[in-house]
């Protein structure tokens, strides 16, 4: 044995020098994706957390382990080949994130139409990127100085094979270890082969070798069809899940009128019409309830996906996977969605978050909504920047000024991102006086949030209305999922705040449909984020036939129904009978079969 591995690494020195060139370049990479337009250098951004460098390591040796297998200047050859494909994967995957904020995927050729979703030219070339040629300057003089001596293995092809074996299996099961201590165990409080919201954080842990290696392996397996019972199945609930009740004056209520969705972040339904310290909390949001349809006894239906998850039911009206994040993973899954109902009726659709395309993957799944537009961070001025990023106040001034010039009708639909956790708003943004011991409180920090975000809406319905615009317009404000509550629970249970109206975690959001032509109603029925396309879609005029068979809501203002799910299985309201109790319960695996099946797309929507 000991002859045998003393065979195995002497004189095979480029083994070595390609591993350590690779991770040099793996580092390299890593360092560009968090800088300024991700076009220089920032090491102290490399690595989200401590990263698993000997893992890292491991997988490029088990690459590189093939350079065993040959002789003479085939090693040479072989070595020069890995190294020339895989800088061109690095030059590719960088030219990528900068446009997308992702990175290339064995999805996008599975299902090309999610292929770059923004649309701008990926030829994107930074003189940083004449880095990752730089070796080849070093390889060749080191090639040449050494004249091919040290390369030279005259062992048989059966003995190189075993070679090429062995470090192959080596490398592979530490690589195996690593991901069942770290990811499966959880024993060292780091993150190895699990996917994150974010994709530098993904490649960061998984090294940029790690992430296509995981890539091909997952989505490889995620296409799966549907059997004839299973469609069956599927068609069944579909029926079950329709009502037959005669249309009522709500049919066409808002036909024809541009709609706005604002998903608001963090937003609960417990601060909607209260004060605190006698000032309101939402005043904007209350105005708006005197020429609104206001529904007070929505709940959130978000799984691991959080925002994302509400972007998927607000505009497919199918609730999300069970064991995924339904946009990292499924985002070319067909759906009959609110984009599509619309553009029959001669809409223009438009998606916008102020992020990059890949945070959470949002930009694939919407353009496989059919939205025709889609702005990300790119398309707005970087002004000011609290919390996660752009504020809220610039980007939806910016947003009215970029509508403006919009043909009606049209639908946008937008999210707020500067009331997301922890809540932090800069003093000079504040705008609830608050005694220091509640400001200083996640409780009072929530309130300061939500009533920023609340005054940066009313500044955007300001903006519309000197467009012209308002008055033609529906503006839907919902909250995305629970904020206070669903996050720092425990961070407010001794909040110095009277009163018990703040204490309850319900799990409610609320939904405020808005145009100045409504007239003010509440509305209680139990319902969810399912019910938001069946409602505003029948609201705006849409016949039940396009969406009834599509979607696993129903209508909030033309039901006999009082009942819903939450994320964990928990009816809310009153089922009608046992029928609809067990119907409710059916609605997660049939979601899962809709999703993973891509059922819409073998229906032919």
């Amino acid at each position: 044995m000991k002859k045998f591995l003393k065979s195995l690494f002497y004189n095979n020195w480029l083994f070595v020098l390609m591993v350590f060139i690779i991770q040099l370049k793996s580092m390299l990479l890593l360092s560009m994706l968090r800088s300024p337009n991700s076009s220089s250098i920032s090491i102290s951004t490399m690595y989200f957390g401590t990263p698993v460098i000997k893992a890292h390591l491991l997988i490029i040796a088990l690459i590189c382990s093939i350079i065993f297998l040959f002789k003479y200047k085939s090693k040479i050859k072989v070595a020069l080949t890995i190294d020339i494909f895989i800088t061109i994967l690095f030059l590719l995957d960088i030219w990528y994130y900068r446009i997308n904020g992702n990175f290339l995927s064995i999805r996008h050729l599975l299902h090309p139409e999610i292929f770059n979703p923004i649309g701008k030219n990926l030829f994107n070339f930074r003189i940083v990127d004449l880095l990752f040629f730089i070796d080849f300057i070093f390889f060749f003089i080191i090639i040449k100085l050494t004249k091919n001596k040290g390369f030279n293995d005259t062992s048989k092809l059966i003995i190189r094979f075993v070679k090429t074996a062995v470090v192959f299996i080596i490398c592979g099961f530490s690589i195996y270890l690593y991901h069942y201590y770290i990811d499966i165990k959880g024993v060292s409080g780091q993150t190895f082969l699990s996917q994150s919201w974010a994709p530098f954080q993904t490649y960061s842990d998984m090294s940029p070798l790690g992430y296509h290696g995981y890539d091909l392996f997952f989505y490889s397996d995620l296409d799966n069809g549907l059997t004839e019972s299973e469609v069956n199945e599927i068609d069944t609930w579909f029926e079950n899940n329709k009502e037959d009740i005669e249309d009522n004056e709500y049919k066409g209520y808002l036909e024809g009128k541009n709609l706005i969705a604002i998903q608001v972040e963090s937003l609960e339904n417990f601060v909607i019409n209260q004060t605190v310290y006698g000032q309101e909390i939402t005043p904007t949001l209350n105005k708006l309830l005197s020429n609104s349809l206001y529904f007070d006894n929505i709940y959130e239906q978000n799984n691991s996906g959080t925002s994302s998850d509400a972007d998927l039911m607000v505009n497919t009206s199918i609730f999300p996977l069970r064991n995924y994040s339904t946009f990292p993973t499924y985002s070319w899954t067909t759906y009959n969605s609110l984009q599509k109902l619309l553009n029959e009726e001669g809409y223009t659709t438009i998606s916008t978050h102020a992020e990059l395309p890949g945070s959470w993957n949002w930009a694939e799944p919407h353009k496989a909504f059919g939205a025709d537009n889609i702005w990300d961070i790119n398309e707005f001025n970087l002004d000011e920047v609290i919390g996660l990023g752009l504020s809220d106040e610039s980007y939806l001034k910016q947003l009215a000024n970029k509508l403006k010039d919009e043909t009606e009708p049209f639908y946008t639909f937008v999210t707020t991102l500067t009331s997301h956790g922890p809540f932090d708003i800069p003093e000079d943004k504040k705008l609830l006086d608050l005694p220091e011991e509640l400001d200083n409180n996640m409780l009072g920090a929530y309130f300061q949030s939500i009533r920023y975000t609340d005054e940066a809406i009313k500044i955007f319905l300001e903006e519309l209305d000197k467009n012209g615009q308002l008055d033609n317009t529906v503006i839907m404000i919902y909250g995305d999922h629970c904020g206070v509550h669903k996050f720092y629970e425990e961070d407010i249970v001794d909040a110095p705040l009277e009163g018990d109206w703040w204490q309850e975690n319900n799990k409610k959001i609320p939904l405020i449909i808005y145009n100045k032509d409504i007239e003010a109603a509440t509305i209680s029925n139990a319902g969810g984020q399912v019910d938001f396309l069946p409602t505003i879609s029948y609201l705006l005029g849409i016949d039940k036939d396009k969406f009834q068979n599509t979607s696993m809501g129903r209508i909030l203002v033309n039901t006999n129904r009082n009942s819903t799910i939450l994320n964990y299985g928990e009816i809310i309201g009153t089922p009608k009978d046992e029928n609809e109790e067990i119907h409710l319960k059916d609605t997660f695996k049939i979601a899962d079969l809709i999703i993973q099946g891509d059922y819409f797309k073998l229906k032919g929507y």
